[in-house]
């Protein structure tokens, strides 16, 4: 009995059964195996094995199942192979030992994006016959993992720069190593139906190389050349000289406004980039002003990574992730002076140069081939939205939306379903990989989780927020989404969520959210339970949760977790964001926190770093003399209102944040009293430190000074019984006398940012005593700051603990969802870590 139409070469094919399998073309291999003898037909020869195989994990648009067909084709091996909504499921029968050396190769010799995490067996009674099949994709409920995009690889770049390949300067060359995937499946299975490239009919000349099991582009949903593939338009802003265009000329239009200065939206993967020339300086001001982007740094795409060595040292790590397949924005950090050919107004105030390389052929084709008129060797390549907005994905959205910022749109025809934006990654000193974006290139890629979980949906947080669909031992992240906050956040937030649950087959029964009565993502949370299950996380205990479920804890018993960030809602109504917490996945106890501070006026403190800075100091009996950097900043109007404000106790908010010290202390040195985006005087203050960074106090006449210290003090009345106060006081005085002995502000700095070091391994060593508990989880927004991370990791590790840091999970907003999902499915009843809504 045959397996379907698809047989080695004089094979004569007989009825197949079920649904008529795809045919494979006259290109299939020449040196066919000949047919399998029936049983018995050699006397002493052992009867034909036959065994079904499902192979699970993202097997789907890697090329797995022409290397299954090659595989058994070389072990003369009958069957079939196809896609199902489960993984891809093989048939295969021939000897005993060539059934058992299939099985074994399949997962030791799979395709380079091929990510194998389980492989079952089923004994099948011997059908006989011969050939082998590539059967079409069998519908179902969504379980398989789709990739996610990567970079165009070698391959294709060298078709894409030969002037005698047919896909010479085509801006969508892909084929089964590179291209997109998550961005363009629609749903499961993954082919090119339910794909954007559904309405691009294959020319005959792409059509037999998607039909030939040995081509590289076989069943490569993407494929398409110039004749049938996606058209590039060039639209010009109104007012301009330029016309609009298509094509090859679409693209010559666009890099001759990059290398003449101008602003130009270019549709990518998952959404529009504003780009420029980041030499230009008034291009790059251009770009910043119309986008109101404040301070806030641009990222920079690099034609090569020989260009991005030049803006900063790199490493052997940072140089593999820049060229990896995944290519995120890479924070590389600064040298000393100014970056060579890059504007000081591209990250003038960050310690960090973020970096990228070309990862579609359309970036490749922007940098120009070698026959190619000279043009920018690094743009500005930011993402298409005013700040504060979601990034742009529809082609008449970003017309109307971005109008006023770009001179120009490169777009082309093939829709965008879901936003993607660039991931963010930094390398640490000892190599390790820290994403502090998950998006494009990890999306959708599951994680293993360490405790089986219901269906559930964990909401995140309403800043850098993603989402987490869990189901049994997996979970998946959504793209990073951003702030939430208007209608378009809100829009772009539920077409993330239907395609997560289109693409997992998983409907969630528990919902998870933050117990802020005012963040968006739990009012949806509230609107959207109906009968289901709708459980709150507290917010620290959620990223404790999250590092520990990175790490593979199941939860039997509890870490030291030590959570700084910038806001966080508070079991007693208060701004959490100083905590060190015993937690498992089922609650916490708070053992210690930063000294509570007022913080005047909510969000307008967080604008204004001198203000917190204010309020601190008189938490802390410090007086406000004219001298004080932080004063001589606000006007004597602000000043006055402050004071009022503070002695009345109006519109006051008690906070632990670590986040705001560190903007108190970053005003209170003279680095930043007004920010203009998020952490910015947090950003500036690592930036200041790291300049006279040693891992110590500082260098120079001044580091032999001694280091801070905070205070640690037991319970105040009202506090929780047991919990440790550290309280920063000291510093702040220790600060203003050095501030009037001329100590450089980058030395004040970076004896912070050891005082506090100092102050967690006290504090957890403290807590150790107390619990018997030795690992400890470093987590929350704080600890993307690379000296803080480090000094306490090398601090905690001296000190004989075991400390987990995030890795692949974001240790900010966006790895919140995870430790929501994992906490909801494990929760105690009346444990204050989980609460029913």
């Amino acid at each position: 009995m045959t397996e379907g139409i698809t047989t080695a070469p004089g094979r004569a094919p007989a009825d197949p059964p079920g649904p008529a399998p795809e045919p494979v073309p006259d290109s299939a291999p020449a040196a066919a195996p000949e047919p399998l003898p029936a049983p018995g037909d050699r006397p002493g020869q052992e009867p034909p094995l036959r065994r079904r195989v499902t192979v699970r994990g993202v097997v789907q648009g890697v090329g797995f199942r022409p290397f299954v067909y090659r595989l058994a084709t070389e072990l003369a091996l009958s069957g079939h192979v196809g896609n199902t909504s489960g993984g891809v499921t093989a048939e295969v029968e021939g000897t005993p030992e060539a059934v058992e050396e299939f099985c074994r190769l399949l997962r030791r010799q799979a395709p380079p994006l091929a990510q194998v995490t389980d492989v079952t067996h089923e004994p099948l009674a011997a059908l006989g016959g011969c050939g082998f099949a590539i059967r079409p994709s069998e519908p179902g409920e969504g379980r398989t993992r789709i990739p996610p995009d990567t970079a165009t690889c070698e391959d294709c770049l060298r078709e894409l720069a030969d002037p005698d390949d047919r896909r010479h300067r085509h801006p969508f060359i892909a084929c089964t190593h590179c291209g997109p995937r998550y961005t363009i499946a629609t749903a499961l299975p993954y082919d090119r139906a339910t794909t954007t490239m559904a309405s691009f009919p294959l020319c005959p000349a792409c059509q037999a190389e998607y039909d030939d099991p040995l081509d590289r582009r076989f069943h490569t949903q993407p494929v398409a050349c110039r004749v049938c593939g996606p058209r590039l338009r060039f639209v010009p802003a109104a007012g301009t000289a330029a016309r609009p265009a298509e094509g090859g000329r679409a693209l010559v239009l666009a890099r001759r406004l990059l290398a003449a200065g101008a602003i130009v939206a270019v549709k990518g993967l998952g959404g529009y980039h504003l780009a420029c020339d980041a030499a230009d300086e008034a291009a790059v001001a251009r770009l910043r002003e119309r986008k109101a982007r404040g301070g806030k740094p641009f990222a920079v795409m690099c034609a090569d990574v020989e260009t991005a060595a030049a803006l900063a040292p790199l490493r052997p790590a940072e140089r593999a992730v820049l060229t990896g397949p995944q290519r995120p924005v890479v924070l590389l950090r600064r040298g000393s002076g100014a970056a060579p050919g890059l504007a000081d107004g591209v990250c003038g105030g960050s310690p960090d140069i973020g970096a990228l390389l070309p990862y579609t052929p359309l970036h490749h084709l922007l940098f120009g081939l070698p026959d190619d008129p000279p043009g920018p060797r690094v743009l500005v390549m930011t993402s298409g939205n005013r700040s504060g907005e979601p990034i742009v994905t529809d082609d008449t959205e970003a017309l109307e939306r971005l109008a006023g910022i770009a001179d120009a749109w490169l777009s082309h025809d093939r829709r965008i379903d879901v936003p993607c934006d660039d991931s963010v990654v930094r390398v640490r000193s000892d190599g390790s990989e820290l994403v502090l974006r998950r998006s494009r290139g990890h999306a959708p890629t599951p994680l293993a989780l360490p405790v089986p979980v219901r269906p559930a949906l964990a909401v995140g947080g309403d800043l850098k927020n993603t989402l987490c669909l869990g189901r049994e031992a997996e979970a998946w992240f959504s793209p990073h989404l951003g702030e939430l906050g208007d209608l378009g956040a809100t829009a772009a937030f539920e077409r993330v969520e239907r395609r997560l649950r289109d693409l997992t087959g998983v409907e969630p029964e528990l919902l998870a959210a933050d117990p802020h009565p005012r963040y968006h993502s739990s009012r949806w949370a509230r609107g959207r339970a109906g009968t289901r299950a709708l459980r709150f996380v507290q917010h620290h205990h959620a990223h404790i949760a999250s590092a520990m479920a990175e790490h593979g804890l199941d939860g039997t018993a509890p870490v030291l977790g030590v959570a700084f960030d910038g806001t966080g809602y508070g079991a007693d109504g208060a701004v959490w964001g100083g905590e060190v917490m015993l937690a498992d996945y089922g609650g916490y106890r708070r053992l210690a926190h930063l000294a509570y501070a007022p913080l005047p006026g909510g969000d307008a403190a967080v604008a204004n770093p001198c203000r917190t800075a204010l309020a601190r100091l008189r938490a802390a009996g410090v007086r406000w003399d004219p001298d004080l950097p932080c004063v001589t900043a606000c006007s004597g109007d602000e000043l006055r209102l402050l004071a009022r404000q503070l002695e009345r106790g109006v519109a006051l908010a008690p906070t632990s944040s670590m986040g705001r010290l560190f903007d108190a202390v970053s005003s209170l040195t003279g680095v930043c009293h007004r920010s203009g985006y998020e952490a910015q005087a947090a950003i500036e203050l690592e930036a200041a430190a790291a300049r006279a960074w040693d891992g110590g106090a500082g260098p120079g006449p001044h580091g032999t000074a001694p280091a801070y210290a905070f205070a640690l003090r037991g319970p105040a009345a009202h506090e929780p019984a047991g919990a440790t106060v550290f309280d920063p006081a000291p510093v702040l005085a220790d600060l203003v006398a050095d501030l009037r002995r001329g100590t450089p502000a980058e030395v004040m700095a970076a004896r912070f940012h050891r005082a506090l070091a100092d102050a967690v391994v006290t504090v957890c060593r403290r807590a150790r005593h107390e619990t018997g508990v030795r690992t400890v989880a470093l987590t929350g927004g704080v600890f993307a700051n690379a000296l803080l991370d480090e000094a306490c990791h090398r601090g905690l590790t001296e000190s004989g603990f075991t400390v987990l840091r995030h890795h692949g999970v974001p240790p900010g907003d966006g790895g919140l969802a995870l430790g929501q999902l994992v906490a909801a499915a494990r929760e105690r009843p009346g444990h204050p870590a989980a609460t029913t809504g």
